[in-house]
């Protein structure tokens, strides 16, 4: 019995993460917003959400990749991209 392992290179695990956020963001968000331009670089306080919101959004992030999120490092984040590293190197 011979089993071949594939392993997601960061950058299609980044892009499936950020097609995540994106999902998990739209659905946290109270008015409707523009994520066209949504990506690693995209700074989370311009996405428009109030600090409630942001919680459930991490909240969900956390149901949805498994991956415990401290509220120290909430702190930390300003990107998108700050938010889909953290969960990489915890092994989403």
């Amino acid at each position: 019995d011979h089993t071949t392992k594939y392993f997601m290179s960061d950058t299609s695990k980044e892009d499936e993460l950020i097609a995540k956020l994106r999902i998990i963001i739209e659905g946290c968000a109270t008015d409707p917003i523009d994520l066209s331009n949504f990506s690693t670089t995209t700074k989370v306080q311009e996405i428009g959400l109030d600090s409630l919101t942001i919680l459930d959004m991490f909240y969900d992030i956390e149901q949805e990749t498994g991956i415990s999120i401290e509220q120290e490092e909430l702190v930390d984040f300003r990107t998108v991209g700050d938010i889909t590293t953290l969960l990489i190197n915890k092994g989403a």
